[in-house]
């Protein structure tokens, strides 16, 4: 198995290449006069997202807080003794894959084959599935890719026999030669999303495991932000219940397929109850292997304004320190028919609003580039194109003049944009962060 250093070098090669990419109609806001630049020589020019000849709307990527959040959640995973595949669903961006693996990360989860594939064309060398596999085409590429690349290391969820079944049937078609790791999923419970409902169906899935010889019981996962009503006492009683499964699999001799010295896999965490799975992994006693404590939360490399800043564990824990949102949409003011009422262009295709809408924060003046509150200035609704903005009497608000705009819900930011400026506090674009949904 490759080390976190060389697993992040594997990634590094090829995300390089990005920056030979031509800018050109393709991705949304950069300058028209950038186009046959490389994204390279654009980056290199550090222009000014303000006078720099970038067209609205445009989305921004805080370089400050990136790097503030990449530091913060690997000191945090450090300090409690966690391994960490953040979710790269959030991003989908090889550049900020990279960036996690140099700030310690084990690996990088997926949630389907396509991100799996994402993944390894920019050389991810650890890739937690966080699902069943049952595609036998998905199945029989993740067969060649183990089978060409003895330092790859795959581990996916199966929480059916019908599921064991089904991957064991397609990789036997397949050929393959290097079993497929896996680990029984738990559901958080009746009601829930995936996973087997109870331990006797976990065991029963164990059973279809051990008789699938091209699978391998690598450990148990779960997602705790599945459980309903979730609360600190309940999140972390189901916590308990996937630690004991994984006590009564290795008291039963059920990781015997592991090598000497590897480890047993147990892994929940997402964005909102990473603090429960610390305490509870905290407890996990000693198994006859090492044990890879692994948390897979994944929004918190950009923050938001919104859901996450609400749900956010540091909330509950503040010592710990503070994530800080990295996203702010620019967006500019083409119409104020009413001393009421005002339209930007940013809308549905633009910014996040399956969770909440889009926060008006500061206001640049189109007359003199000052920047000032976004007092009295809020937003009431998207359509496809245009924001609706609702003015208190009195709101300083004009035609051209842009308005920041805080985000809620990373995922649903990040995949409307293919190119996204990386901007440092001053407004000069360093780098563009390319995404692959």
């Amino acid at each position: 198995m490759t080390s976190i250093e060389e697993t992040s070098m594997a990634a590094e090669r090829p995300v390089a290449g990005l920056a030979d990419e031509r800018v050109d109609h393709r991705f949304k806001a950069l300058p028209p006069d950038a186009a046959g630049l490389t994204v390279g020589d654009l980056a290199a020019e550090r222009r000014n997202l303000f006078t720099g000849g970038f067209t609205t709307p445009v989305l921004a990527l805080s370089a400050e807080s990136v790097e503030h959040n990449l530091v913060l959640l690997e000191t945090y995973a450090r300090r409690h003794g966690l391994a960490f595949a953040p979710h790269g669903k959030t991003s989908m961006a090889p550049q900020l894959f990279a960036r996690q693996l140099e700030h310690g990360a084990w690996g990088i989860t997926a949630a389907v084959p396509h991100q799996a594939r994402v993944y390894r064309e920019f050389g991810v060398q650890r890739i937690f599935l966080a699902n069943e596999l049952v595609d036998a085409v998905a199945l029989a590429w993740l067969a060649g890719e183990l089978d060409a690349d003895p330092e790859f290391h795959f581990v996916c969820y199966v929480d059916s026999v019908r599921g064991v079944e089904l991957m064991d049937e397609a990789l036997r078609a397949a050929g393959a030669s290097r079993p497929v790791d896996v680990v029984v999923e738990l559901g958080a419970g009746e009601g829930a999303r995936t996973g087997a409902r109870t331990e006797a169906d976990c065991a029963a899935v164990a059973d279809a495991v051990a008789a699938a010889g091209t699978l391998r019981l690598a450990g148990v996962a779960g997602y705790e932000g599945e459980v309903p009503d979730a609360t600190g006492e309940r999140v972390r009683d189901w916590l308990r219940r996937l630690v004991a499964l994984a006590e009564e699999f290795d008291a039963a001799g059920r990781f015997a397929a592991l090598d000497a010295g590897e480890p047993i896999v147990i892994s929940a965490g997402g964005s909102a109850w990473f603090d429960a799975v610390a305490d509870v992994f905290a407890e996990i006693p000693e198994l006859s292997s090492p044990v890879l404590k692994l948390l897979r939360s994944g929004a918190y490399v950009s923050h938001d304004d919104g859901h996450y800043r609400h749900l956010t564990p540091f909330n509950r824990v503040p010592e710990e320190g503070a994530l800080q949102p990295a996203f702010r949409l620019w967006a500019q003011v083409v119409s104020r028919p009413t001393g009421e009422q005002a339209f930007l262009n940013a809308g549905k295709r633009d910014a996040a609003y399956d969770l909440d809408l889009p926060q008006a924060q500061v206001v640049r003046s189109a007359r003199d580039g000052s920047v000032r509150a976004a007092t009295g200035i809020g937003i009431t609704g998207l359509s496809d194109q245009h924001a609706w903005v609702r003015t208190d009497e009195g709101a300083e608000l004009e035609v051209g003049d842009w308005v920041g705009l805080g985000l809620s819900h990373p995922c649903t930011s990040f995949d409307k944009w293919q190119l996204i400026p990386l901007v440092e506090a001053d407004g000069t674009v360093t780098d563009y962060i390319r995404t692959f949904f």
